[in-house]
This record gives structure tokens, C-alpha cells and sequence, in this order.
């Protein structure tokens, strides 16, 4: 005969109000090594720079010290902070409603391309007057040429069709005294990206650019919209900005979008092959690659990478082109680097 089996203890419901832990998001993960803004940002060694952001900053709702990145002028503010602290800027500002670009990641863009520069250079990233860089639609923030200047001595070529985008820069570049180092020039003909905008005998290692995203303003409108819904979802009496971190129209949309702009920078290259080294352009989204790759076989070019680039959450890439073999790369760096 069995012995009774003794019943099992009742299973304990799970505690149905316990809340789910807030997992705090990475910040600024997977930066490159180089670039200065690993890690949480110190504000109060900002403020000591640049009082004013104390007004802006926030206790965010991982309980960490931040600003409201919906408020133009705390971007502002904050991208004010970052360049004096972290590159010596001085004086900087840009016109209501231009684009105010996220710093560590423009710092990003600059670092991968000295690496770019460096494969074909032993491993060393050359320095100082010896390296000319191009910055195709600089925008009124000029943050590339600053960034590139203070980190590796660089000289720059800043373009733009916006006199008034110009205009700010210059006034940033005259007021921190690197006339010198960072030059300015309008393409006067919109339908252009590179010609008609280069003069005889210049050459540039690099050329470099954020090309406008969307085809249209109402597009470039939905997806700030977009982006702002959560917030707007968390508090309703938000007033929240119509673009993120500004933008006029030729920084923001161009008929036919980021990859028509692309296409027709690769389809204009063409025509400079010996006087830039390598072209580079950011691209946002992955879904133009294809048509790029298309683009950069037509226009003949020799060699071509894509180099893959992430800020926390966001992903991001450029792609880079020569229309130079090997040995006319070595040709030129010999020429321009080792004198």
C-alpha cells in the first residue's frame, strides 16, 4: 500500500505592483576613442565656463542632471558650452532657427576621417597646415571647421548658398581670430554643389558634408513632429519646437532629398578627381546606400568605403570616395604630408 502523498504548497501569485525598473539608456555609447565626449557630461565644470546654461539644465527623469533638448536655446546654450570647454571656442552664436548640430557627433565625422587619412599614412593622422579639408554646406554653426581646427590643426574651406548662413559664420571665425585657418566661400549658383566653386590650383585631402535630409519642408516638418510626440505624449503643456534644433530650408530639405544631393555631389566630383584626395558625405539613412553605390560606379570612382558611425541610440555613416589609385595616393601624400 502507497503512503499519502503530501499535497504541494500553494503557488505564490506574482506581486502584480511591482513596477518595472527604469533602465537608465546608454549615453553617447560607442563614440570614437578620440572623441572628448565620452561619458556623462560634467555641468558643472560647463557652467563654470558658461554660466548661462545654469538656467537650462534639468534633473531628467533618470534622476541625472541634462537639458531640455526641446528648447532651441538650451541647444544652443549648451553647444556654446561644449565648444568653449572642449575646443577653446570663444565667441560663438547662430541666427534664430538655423541648425544647431549635436557636437559629439559632428566630432565623430572629423575623427573617422583623420583615421581615414591615417590608413594610407602608417597609421599616423597628419597635422596641422599640411592638410586641407573642404566643408561643403558649413551652415551657419561652422562647428566642422572649429572642430577639425582645435583637434588637429587642420585648415579649412567652408561652402554655402545661404548669405546669411555666411554671414554668421564668418562672425564666429572673426571673433575667435582664426581668419587664418578657416576661409569662407558662397556658391553663388544654387543648381551646384562643387562647380563653379573651386578656384584653379586649390587641392584638398578631404571634402566633407551634412547634406540636407528631406525632399520637402512638410516632410522635414513630420519628422520633427514625429520625434516630439513622445514628449508631448509625457507633458501636453509642453511648447515644443516645429523643427529639431532648427533649420532653414537649404540646411533641412532639396528636391529629391539626401539622395539626389548625394548622387549629384558624387556626379559632380567627377570633375576634380586630381584636386580632392578623398570625398565624403554623411548619410542618415541606410536605405540610400544602394543608390549611392550605383552612383559612385558611374562616376567611376576607383575606391569607395562606408564607415559606420553610432551616437548612444542614433546610427549613423559616411561615405567616402577616391577617384585615386594606390600609388597616386602615396604620390600625393608624399607630396603634401612629408615636406
Amino acid at each position: 500500500m502507497n503512503a499519502p502523498r503530501t499535497p504541494k504548497p500553494a503557488r505564490k501569485k506574482p506581486d502584480s505592483a511591482t513596477p518595472a525598473k527604469t533602465v537608465e539608456p546608454r549615453e553617447k555609447a560607442s563614440l570614437h576613442p578620440r572623441n572628448r565626449h565620452q561619458g556623462r557630461y560634467d555641468f558643472p565644470a560647463l557652467i563654470k565656463t558658461t554660466p548661462e546654461l545654469a538656467k537650462f539644465v534639468i534633473i531628467n527623469p533618470y534622476g541625472k542632471e541634462s537639458i531640455d533638448f526641446a528648447s532651441p536655446d538650451a541647444v544652443r546654450v549648451f553647444n556654446r558650452a561644449l565648444l568653449k570647454s572642449f575646443y577653446g571656442i570663444q565667441h560663438w552664436d547662430i541666427p534664430a532657427d538655423y541648425l544647431c548640430p549635436p557636437v559629439p557627433g559632428r566630432a565623430d565625422y572629423v575623427h573617422f576621417l583623420a583615421d581615414l587619412l591615417a590608413s594610407m599614412n602608417d597609421g599616423k593622422v597628419p597635422r596641422g597646415a599640411i592638410v586641407n579639408v573642404l566643408d561643403i554646406g558649413m551652415g551657419a554653426n561652422c562647428v566642422y571647421p572649429l572642430i577639425g581646427n582645435s583637434e588637429y590643426r587642420w585648415h579649412f574651406l567652408g561652402s554655402e548658398i545661404d548669405p546669411t548662413a555666411v554671414a554668421a559664420a564668418r562672425a564666429i571665425v572673426q571673433s575667435n581670430d582664426l581668419n587664418k585657418v578657416i576661409q569662407l566661400r558662397q556658391q553663388e549658383n544654387r543648381k551646384h554643389i562643387l562647380i563653379g566653386l573651386l578656384e584653379p590650383g586649390e587641392r584638398f585631402d578631404l571634402t566633407m558634408c551634412n547634406p540636407p535630409f528631406h525632399a520637402s519642408m512638410d516632410e522635414a516638418t513630420k519628422g520633427s513632429e514625429r520625434k516630439w510626440r513622445a514628449l508631448g505624449r509625457a507633458d501636453p503643456k509642453r511648447k515644443l519646437p516645429v523643427l529639431n534644433f532648427g533649420g532653414q530650408s537649404a540646411e533641412l530639405w532639396c528636391e529629391g532629398g539626401e539622395a539626389r544631393f548625394v548622387t549629384q555631389l558624387i556626379a559632380e566630383s567627377a570633375n576634380f578627381q586630381h584636386k580632392v584626395l578623398w570625398f565624403s558625405t554623411l548619410v542618415s539613412k541606410a536605405s540610400n546606400l544602394p543608390a549611392i553605390e550605383t552612383a559612385l560606379k558611374k562616376a567611376g570612382v576607383l575606391e569607395s568605403q562606408v564607415v559606420e558611425m553610432s551616437q548612444g541610440q542614433k546610427q549613423s555613416r559616411f561615405v567616402a570616395w577616391t577617384f585615386q589609385t594606390k600609388s597616386e595616393q602615396q604620390i600625393w601624400r608624399r607630396e603634401r604630408w612629408t615636406r
